[in-house]
């Protein structure tokens, strides 16, 4: 902590929780634009209006920056979803992803590279991102095993997140179209629910 001349503590404000939201947001804004080899503090400094010291005192590496920004610009957030059925609670995550399908596709394309290429920004992803979110997503089935929806736990649970993913987020490739809320609530009657329901 940085010291007066009379060696009293300066108190520097802390950063809200807006604030942080709008610097991720900028972190987001910036990886879409330039992909994220040419990402950089400065770059993000310079959008988000703030010093590079800002920066380095909240997220001290690019990738956990990332990673961080990532999960909290996130649109699926099944933590909040209980909307009493399974059915619904899948449709809920539909959407919630479905506005955002194309921004996303294209996001998620500029970081596939990188993710395989830097070890530190997959490590950071799978702790910030992947990890809690699969915990969420879980949760979601868990509910309904505590409804009597389902009698247990399916082994499907385990492949929810990349099978939602894999299937939003690789329309363009196959059908040159992004998977909007009609084409993910297709696949969730036709693919998802066949999968958990199936015992």
């Amino acid at each position: 902590m940085a010291r007066t001349s009379g060696d009293e503590p300066i108190r520097r404000p802390r950063m809200t929780p807006e604030r942080e939201e709008e610097l991720l947001a900028a972190v987001m804004d910036v990886v879409r634009e330039v992909g994220y080899a040419e990402l950089s503090m400065d770059l993000v400094a310079a959008r988000g209006r703030c010093s590079k010291a800002t920066l380095y005192r909240m997220w001290p590496t690019k990738p956990q920056m990332v990673a961080a920004a990532l999960y909290a610009t996130r649109p699926l957030r099944p933590e909040e979803i209980d909307t009493g059925t399974l059915r619904g609670d899948l449709m809920a995550m539909v959407d919630l992803f479905g506005p955002t399908a194309e921004k996303d596709s294209a996001l998620i394309a500029a970081l596939g590279h990188a993710v395989l290429a830097d070890e530190e920004l997959a490590e950071a992803m799978r702790t910030t991102l992947v990890q809690p979110w699969f915990t969420d997503l879980a949760g979601v089935v868990d509910r309904a095993v505590e409804r009597g929806e389902l009698a247990s736990r399916p082994s499907a649970t385990d492949f929810l997140p990349q099978l939602f993913l894999s299937v939003a987020l690789t329309r363009p490739v196959f059908e040159g179209a992004c998977a909007d809320a009609e084409y993910l609530a297709r696949c969730v009657d036709q693919a998802l629910l066949p999968a958990l329901l199936h015992t």
